[in-house]
């Protein structure tokens, strides 16, 4: 279920959407009112002047969008939907699209399906327009059509970008910059290599946030997005992260990759509203640091 907004002052309906979702086009909102989607304390509203009293909770649930909060199969958390754009939590063990050994089981597939609202001929459909490792959890952001994902990709360099990562040991100093040069072309494994024609610069600042015997909290923030770029560059620094086996890691105490997407800040397609969404690091990880 789709998290409530809890009335603070007494005012009208209409007037108290427009404030709490700015970033929703007026018209829309009116929809909301117009088409049975507005709740308050859990019964539908259409009077634009329905008066408001402190404590009155607001749902809003439009037809084919999930509220804030709603809960897909495969435990993907919506954080937001709109007419453009449907940011999610993915878990971690959940592919972002399709690979030759998994074509149904996806963060994708599964969107896909809940814009469809479960009618297979529909055309309805989500683009992709970052991507997460399968053992990665944490935000990702899906156009709902290709304006949209277009005016995404094009910004996306400007989109920030952080991650919060356990690692084994912890990197030089409490924060810099991570700087090398990366060879993408083996399709199983990311390497560093000397700058040269096949290779592209990574850049990646860091922050420890927690320094233990063992293992550190790292926040990262991207300045280039390269395949496994996070993962290569901390192996590198002598800090594998926390389950990542394949780049080194001698430890899993988790049983998964220890690296989240914990935060996102990128300009709207529709609207060019600042979006800004934070993701806490889930308990698993946390309980390693």
């Amino acid at each position: 279920m789709p998290f409530p907004h809890i009335v603070t002052r007494p005012g009208e309906l209409l007037a108290y959407l427009f404030q709490a979702w700015p970033e929703t086009k007026k018209n829309q909102v009116r929809h909301w009112l117009k088409f049975s989607a507005v709740t308050v304390n859990g019964r539908i509203v259409t009077q634009f002047d329905h008066p408001l009293r402190p404590g009155d909770k607001i749902v809003i649930q439009p037809k084919g969008w999930a509220g804030p909060g709603t809960l897909l199969p495969a435990n993907i958390r919506i954080r937001r939907e709109d007419a453009d754009i449907i940011v999610i939590e993915k878990p971690a063990g959940l592919l972002s699209i399709a690979s030759a050994s998994e074509s149904e089981r996806t963060a994708y597939a599964i969107l896909t399906d809940h814009v469809r609202l479960g009618h297979r001929q529909s055309r309805e459909r989500v683009w992709i327009v970052h991507r997460l490792d399968r053992e990665t959890s944490g935000l990702m952001v899906f156009a709902k059509n290709e304006p949209a994902k277009r005016a995404l990709q094009e910004n996306w360099t400007a989109a920030e970008k952080k991650y919060l990562a356990v690692v084994e040991g912890a990197p030089p100093g409490g924060s810099g910059l991570l700087d090398c040069h990366l060879d993408e072309s083996d399709p199983l494994k990311v390497h560093r290599a000397p700058p040269g024609p096949g290779t592209r610069r990574a850049l990646t600042r860091y922050r420890v946030m927690k320094k233990g015997e063992a293992a550190s909290l790292v926040e990262l923030t991207l300045e280039t997005g390269r395949r496994h770029q996070i993962r290569v560059q901390l192996a590198d620094a002598g800090c594998p992260i926390v389950g990542d086996k394949k780049y080194g890691a001698k430890t899993n105490p988790g049983r998964r990759l220890a690296l989240h997407a914990s935060a996102l800040r990128f300009s709207h397609p529709g609207t060019g509203e600042e979006m800004h969404f934070v993701s806490a690091l889930p308990g698993e990880l946390g309980r390693l640091v």
